[in-house]
């Protein structure tokens, strides 16, 4: 019988969280610890390290390293969370490999993440990757991504998000997201909020990692050039950028300071790496297919980036909006940054298993006491939101409040492709 590699993940239980790294140490050791032939870019971060990971991704691959790209979720297919070269890896190679695995793991207990994260690093030690950007699922201290040393540290932003597990307060965010910055490993940030930028910076002097905040403010001013990429000038450095908004421009900060940092080690050319943000490509985030706009932004800092970004890349439009929220995120806090924006909503559950979603109707009674003005509508699912939408609006349409309902809606208007490969 043929072994499918996502049908064994998906017998684990993808919402498990076991917040440790001894289950992920015996799965790399019995994997043969793959890690150790492999060197690292770890990035966390509570939004934006996805948008962060996949700019570095591609410049990379443009300067001429055999990249590997670890991230989660994924929006439709599991392979999306295994890239090499941009490419999702093969079907077969990923069945194989995943079936050696769990051979080689039979009798312990693991999560779907953990068994993921193995995975992950046998593959790309098997591929023999120069360089792996290397996501963490959440938090960092005690993410399963977090027993390897890495060569560059990254912290995109941190946020209030997972506070159940991560803490009630952005400095015990802080505190779980700074474990992963290692002794003597350099350590990039994005704009952090004070409470959690004291913590970031002191956990770095403790570990003699040198500390890289922002070099400069976010460039305000930017061009669009015939190809749609977004053209600033960021610390002497000229960019032409194809991820659209403003929280491109901020994550591309810390891309560039890293970049400029790694290519003085490496000794590879700079502009040649630069050259290649023309053509990142990173689905279900402010991504456009005909008049429709698919964002997974799922809490209110993600929310508040998309939607300055829509007010800045479409001044005075409003927008039909199409919205699911799972019970655990302070969707309250989202609806009110729609309000502005929003000529109509439509809610919709969300396509998860083991996760409650607010019904539409608690969705529409929350915008109700929020802006009463704005219409709304229910659907049974993002499909049928989307229908609805697009049969009382030839404007534009936006996808917004989770990636499940990004991958629910990219899968219907473009197939499986359009969540896949990055090239």
């Amino acid at each position: 019988m043929h072994f499918s590699g996502a049908d064994f993940l998906d017998r684990l239980n993808m919402f498990s969280i076991k917040l440790g790294l001894e289950p992920t140490l015996e799965l790399f050791a019995r994997a043969g610890d793959p890690q150790k032939n492999l060197r690292f870019i770890h990035l966390a971060g509570t939004n934006g390290k996805g948008s962060t990971g996949a700019m570095l991704e591609a410049a990379l691959r443009g300067a001429g390293f055999h990249t590997g790209f670890y991230t989660s979720p994924h929006l439709i297919d599991v392979r999306e969370r295994f890239r090499i070269d941009g490419k999702m890896v093969d079907q077969p190679t990923f069945d194989r490999t995943a079936e050696i695995l769990a051979q080689q793991t039979a009798g312990l207990e693991f999560t779907y993440f953990e068994f993921a994260t193995a995975l992950a690093a046998r593959l790309f030690a098997d591929a023999k990757c120069d360089i792996v950007v290397w996501e963490t699922g959440m938090g960092g201290r005690l993410d399963a991504t977090n027993v390897v040393t890495p060569i560059v540290s990254v912290i995109t932003n941190i946020a209030l998000d997972h506070q159940q597990i991560l803490g009630k307060t952005l400095a015990l965010i802080a505190k779980e997201k700074a474990g992963i910055i290692k002794e003597n490993v350099p350590v990039f940030t994005g704009k952090l909020p004070d409470e959690a930028d004291s913590v970031i910076a002191q956990t770095a002097k403790e570990r003699h990692a040198p500390f890289f905040p922002p070099a400069a403010p976010v460039p305000e001013k930017f061009t669009v050039d015939r190809n749609g990429n977004q053209c600033f000038t960021y610390n002497g450095i000229d960019v032409a950028l194809s991820l659209p908004g403003r929280m491109q421009r901020e994550n591309c900060r810390i891309v560039l300071a890293v970049l400029r940092y790694l290519a003085e080690k490496e000794n590879f050319d700079l502009r040649r790496a630069v050259a290649a943000l023309s053509r990142v490509r990173w689905p279900g985030r402010m991504q456009t297919l005909g008049n429709v706009i698919v964002d997974g932004g799922h809490n209110p800092d993600g929310v508040g980036a998309l939607t300055s970004s829509l007010a800045e890349r479409f001044p005075d439009e409003k927008f039909t909006v199409v919205y699911g929220g799972f019970e655990d995120k302070a969707v309250s806090e989202c609806l009110k940054l729609w309000a502005p924006l929003a000529e109509k909503m439509i809610f919709t559950p969300l396509p998860a298993e083991k996760r409650t979603s607010f019904p539409p109707a608690k969705l529409r009674q929350m915008l109700f006491e929020i802006a009463p003005e704005i219409p709304t509508d229910s659907a049974d699912d993002g499909i049928d939101a989307l229908k609805k939408a697009q049969e009382k609006t030839k404007g534009k349409i936006v996808v917004s409040g989770s990636l499940f309902l990004a991958g629910e809606i990219l899968e219907y208007l473009g197939g499986r492709e359009a969540a896949g490969d990055l090239v």
